[in-house]
């Protein structure tokens, strides 16, 4: 199990999939944990790296007193990333993940890839129906709405032919915090993104399960009109918790949407979006500053051939790139270009127990002197990374 203090409290993730594969987060709903995710993981993992993540009040994460809002909530992610070192990722929100997930998108553009907005809608329910809910978690805790909420989690018949399985996730739900859930009841009840959805420029995929109660398939689809260039999916035979009752459509839908291609942008564009992804937006902004007439060509060069083209396709994930990547520079003695792709390991995934079976690799095959004298250059770039992060 994995913790870390974040946004000023304990945050519960699990990290999976392949490491510097194309990054997912998934958001779970109200009254569920990053379980909820498993069956849908399992379909995805060997092709992208990915985060699953309790919010505050929920699962193991720590829970503080409410109400929550979906602003605060947004926030507790946003720290995750930077606590994990991700700078951004495709997000994938579920209800009241949604939500935190439309907040990131509109607030933080920078941060959200693609986005999956997933049996949610801009405004879910009314204050009524939340102050109502609300009072009677208070009053009796989640035990006490436990039934009336999970059998809305699905489509009709599942508890007759899965008993145990939703005896299971029942129980989930009634384990779920009183003050956590009753906390991020508020946090929906005051969420209304119908307006701002407009502002989001993130490729987004809207998905409802058919026989959703919570958020109908017209409401879902609703928001999806609302948002440029959004498309809309509808999962047969599912209710609320699509992830639980079909989670071969919606690993296929996510994994289409997230690898989709983007529509013809250029190869400068691509490239100089890869570059910026690997090597960060300070160094390519410096270099991009210092570019004269005299470099310019060159500049488009690297930027279209390099970036645009080798770095950019498929084969390998950014990590193993990297890491071919360390070792030729080593080999050849390219010692300036050795420390700036030793710090874009940050981005890329590599970490530094792969930076040294690559330099092992370069005594065996370069010589010696040559791994020696690169591992000196990474040991002295790893310090001055660690000593800029303190």
């Amino acid at each position: 199990m994995a913790f870390v203090c974040a946004n000023g409290i304990a945050i519960h993730h699990r990290l999976a999939g392949r490491r510097g594969g194309a990054r997912l987060v998934f958001l779970n709903s109200l009254g569920s944990d990053l379980r909820i995710w498993e069956d849908v993981v399992a379909r995805l993992e060997d092709r992208f790296e990915i985060l699953l993540v309790d919010k505050r009040g929920h699962g193991l994460s720590e829970t503080t007193p409410g109400p929550y809002s979906i602003p605060l909530l947004a926030e507790d992610l946003t720290a995750l990333l930077d606590a994990i070192g991700w700078r951004s990722a495709s997000i994938v929100g579920l209800s009241i993940g949604g939500l935190i997930a439309q907040h990131v998108a509109i607030h933080a553009p920078g941060r959200v890839e693609r986005l999956v907005l997933m049996n949610t809608a801009a405004r879910i329910g009314t204050s009524d129906a939340w102050n109502e809910r609300i009072a009677a978690v208070r009053a009796g805790g989640v035990a006490s709405i436990g039934e009336a909420v999970a059998s809305r989690w699905f489509s009709d018949g599942y508890t007759g032919r899965h008993p145990a399985h939703f005896a299971a996730w029942r129980a989930m739900l009634e384990a779920t915090p009183t003050e956590g859930y009753a906390a991020a009841c508020a946090a929906v009840r005051d969420a209304d993104y119908r307006e701002a959805v407009a502002h989001i420029a993130a490729p987004t995929l809207a998905i409802a399960g058919e026989a959703d109660k919570p958020t109908p398939p017209d409401l879902v689809r609703g928001t999806a009109g609302r948002i440029p260039g959004a498309r809309f999916e509808l999962v047969e035979g599912a209710g609320h918790l699509p992830c639980l009752e079909r989670p071969g459509e919606v690993a296929a839908l996510i994994a289409a949407h997230v690898e989709m291609e983007a529509e013809a942008p250029s190869r400068f564009e691509a490239g100089m979006a890869v570059r910026r992804a690997v090597l960060g937006d300070a160094h390519v902004d410096r270099a991009t500053a210092a570019t004269t007439p005299f470099d310019a060509p060159f500049q488009r060069f690297i930027t279209e051939g390099a970036w645009g083209s080798v770095w950019s396709r498929s084969h390998f994930t950014r990590r193993e790139r990297s890491i071919v990547t360390l070792a030729l520079l080593a080999a050849l003695g390219q010692d300036e270009e050795l420390a700036m792709h030793v710090r874009a390991t940050r981005n890329t995934g590599a970490s530094v127990e792969d930076v040294v079976e690559a330099l092992m690799h370069v005594a065996v095959y370069a010589g010696v002197p040559a791994a020696n004298h690169a591992i000196r250059i990474a040991k002295t770039t790893f310090a001055e990374m660690e000593e800029a992060a303190r």
